[in-house]
């Protein structure tokens, strides 16, 4: 049993000094994007060494990359449609919209990093934006099943229609709070946004109830 214990003190430090790094990456690529980012910057901020940031990643592009995967995950958690218990369809999509709101408050690098990087076009585009990319596509199949679990006499191209249009309000509503900070409430605004979208999805399916 002992010969296990210096093992699992190396993983468990292992473990923490990823975390370090990449919280440290966060705040440097927050402030200073993804070209003011750099691996001496991120050293300075978590105190490890350069050589230990590069155990853990091959090079600064694999450091951002992890930081939006980490911060997909947590939000993704929130993209979830609440049980039936929770009332009708509208209220149950508005409080779905209100909990990726505030997810978003709490984890935006995903998000932050991932516009910086999709609308940037390099000749060899970096790894970050792959994954941001992948990430989207994830988000956006989980918003197109709750509109076909409501609305499932829409076709698919009107599905998309729909998806894209509320994916791309919420991204306009997160850049809106980038940029006036607090005093941009990100939940009333999204609860509308989702019932705006609701309403369209209504609209379109000839004006009848959400099913389910």
């Amino acid at each position: 049993m002992t010969r296990g214990r210096p093992e699992r003190k190396q993983r468990a430090n292992g473990v923490e000094s990823r975390r370090r790094i990449l919280d440290a990456a966060v705040e440097i690529a927050g402030e200073r994007g993804y070209e003011g980012t750099s691996i001496a910057a991120v050293s300075a901020k978590c105190g490890l060494p350069a050589s230990s940031i590069y155990w853990h990643f091959k090079d600064k592009d694999d450091l951002i990359a992890a930081v939006i995967e980490r911060s997909f995950e947590t939000w993704l958690a929130a993209v979830r449609l609440p049980g039936e218990d929770e009332g009708t369809p509208l209220e149950r999509v508005t409080l779905m919209a209100a909990n990726v709101a505030r997810s978003l408050v709490e984890a935006p690098d995903f998000l932050r990093l991932g516009l910086m990087l999709a609308l940037e076009h390099r000749p060899v585009q970096p790894s970050g934006r792959t994954v941001f990319l992948h990430a989207r596509e994830i988000a956006h199949q989980r918003v197109a099943d709750v509109v076909r679990t409501f609305f499932p006499t829409l076709d698919e191209t009107a599905v998309r229609t729909v998806t894209t249009y509320a994916v791309a309000g919420s991204d306009g509503l997160f850049v809106q709070r980038e940029i006036g900070g607090e005093s941009v409430d990100l939940v009333a605004l999204l609860e509308l946004h989702a019932r705006t979208v609701y309403g369209l999805a209504e609209g379109m399916s000839g004006g009848g109830e959400g099913g389910a």
